[in-house]
């Protein structure tokens, strides 16, 4: 196994940890929590978990493919009315692999070599395996945030639920 190899592998093994350990703090929502919003500038928990749910694919969609804003929307939208908490997390759990399979059919030149920008950048962009990166950080920053509002909600939980 080649050393780019080793790095994605690393990469979707974070992430597969981090699409587990969501799954396992949804279970802890209770069904009239969801419009809980901890400031009115911020998120409600509903908003937050589609977001969080759609991210695999989403930023596939917009950082890696090139896609337009109403598509990077369209696939937050198909999330949009989805509470069962079972399903959210095998929702996310697909979304991780359309990301797997995509980073895995590109070559090694691609993944290190192929420059794409989000609709939203004027200039520049980043190679495929930046943007892999940024998924990465992307997903652990709103897990951080869900696994917080759930602490603001009283829920029993503690590092242990993020390993």
């Amino acid at each position: 196994m080649n050393s780019i190899n080793t790095v994605t592998n690393m990469l979707f093994d974070e992430l597969e940890l981090a699409v587990k350990t969501t799954a396992n703090l949804l279970l802890k929502i209770e069904d009239e929590q969801w419009e809980y919003r901890p400031t009115e500038n911020m998120r409600s928990l509903e908003e937050l978990v589609h977001h969080l749910i759609a991210i695999p694919r989403s930023d596939l969609a917009c950082l890696m493919l090139e896609k337009s804003m109403e598509e990077y929307e369209k696939v937050e939208k198909e999330i949009a009315e989805v509470k069962d908490r079972e399903k959210l997390g095998e929702m996310m759990k697909e979304n991780l692999s359309v990301l797997k399979n995509y980073v895995n059919s590109l070559s090694e030149d691609e993944l290190l070599n192929k420059k794409t920008k989000p609709f939203y950048y004027e200039q520049g962009g980043h190679v495929q395996i930046k943007w892999l990166m940024e998924i990465v950080t992307h997903t652990y920053h709103h897990r951080a945030q869900l696994f917080n509002y759930l602490k603001q909600l009283n829920h029993p939980i503690n590092m242990f639920d993020l390993y």
